[in-house]
């Protein structure tokens, strides 16, 4: 049956023609009876769950907002970047869907296999050259006449942007995004067949008063490694491995082996900026600490005990007399 929900208008007009003998409700029954072919075309295999493009959204969400804050600091303009959709189709689809001379930025994510191409509409990368250079960021699109200056910034600049990838893919891959190719012509790129399942993650970005669109294409071969972290299983786990109880006296063992720096305070005091500024070798500092009283022992700068100092074996030592009692919790 269709998931479609009927408004009270269509519901009383369904009525309405049953009761007249517009319509047969046994036919209704007949149709809903027959088996329901879907056309299936295998030039584009779904090779991605609706869980798994959810997943990949809430990723590249947080890749946008990265995004913003970077471009409007290296811009110092209106910047404005969100995710507009996120669909998987052939390869060949997404060349076709490109404009024929246009920004594409390919960069590798080792460890994983395989290569990303994220796609620049021109007149936001010459906005942002504009920016760079000083003017309004006014747009233009003469992609076919592309400086070596023009290229060289925008090959920098989006350098940097993608490294902004690395912490969007924390919470499921450590990848380490490097800029490989910088080409206008998306004819010159076949990373991958042409019936390849590819990602598509269209981001919609406005610079100061130009607009247009930043597509991300991610191949199923390399999130293939990855899929099984793009469920929502994975996200919700709350599971916890229990520890082995082997594994538990290791972790004691070598926690005792760590050294932490102890510290005996001899005591402290204040002088004024003019005393500091008039100190000379010889004068003396009198702290508030007697000499009668015991000190303070710190453990990584945290008081811990009371204790008082002596000698021993030649060296100078402080001998604990008690546990201090400053506190809270954190002094215990």
């Amino acid at each position: 049956m269709s998931s479609e929900i009927l408004s009270q208008n269509e519901i009383d007009a369904l009525l309405s023609a049953l009761s007249t003998g517009e319509m047969n409700a046994d036919e209704l029954k007949k149709e809903q009876a027959e088996k329901k072919v879907k056309v299936y075309d295998f030039k584009r295999a779904l090779r991605f769950s609706k869980d798994q493009i959810r997943s990949l959204t809430r990723i590249h969400e947080n890749f946008a907002r990265l995004l913003t804050t970077f471009f409007s600091a290296q811009l110092r303009t209106y910047v404005q970047i969100s995710v507009a959709s996120a669909d998987q189709i052939p390869y060949e689809e997404f060349i076709r869907s490109i404009p024929k001379m246009t920004i594409l930025n390919v960069f590798e994510v080792p460890p994983l296999d395989g290569r990303v191409i994220m796609e620049v509409n021109p007149n936001i990368a010459y906005a942002m050259v504009d920016r760079v250079l000083g003017g309004k960021g006014t747009s233009l699109n003469k992609v076919e006449n592309l400086t070596e200056i023009e290229s060289k910034i925008m090959n920098t600049m989006f350098e940097r942007a993608i490294e902004n990838l690395r912490e969007a893919w924390s919470t499921i891959a450590e990848i380490d995004p490097i800029l490989t190719e910088f080409e206008v012509n998306p004819q010159f790129l076949q990373m991958v067949s042409p019936n390849e399942t590819v990602v598509v993650i269209s981001l919609n970005t406005v610079i100061g008063e130009s607009s247009g669109m930043i597509n991300i294409c991610i191949p199923h071969v390399v999130l293939e490694p990855i899929i099984p972290k793009l469920s929502v299983h994975y996200w919700m786990q709350t599971a916890k491995k229990e520890i082995q109880p082997e594994d538990m006296e290791t972790l004691q063992r070598n926690i005792k082996k760590t050294e932490v720096p102890v510290s005996a305070m001899l005591g402290t005091t204040e002088i004024s900026i003019e005393e500091f500024l008039n100190l000379e070798v010889g004068d003396v500092i009198g702290l508030n600490q007697k000499i009668d009283q015991p000190l303070t022992v710190q453990v990584e700068e945290i008081p811990k005990f009371i204790g008082q100092p002596g000698k021993l074996r030649g060296k100078v030592a402080i001998q604990i007399l008690d546990t201090y009692k400053g506190g809270g919790e954190e002094d215990e």
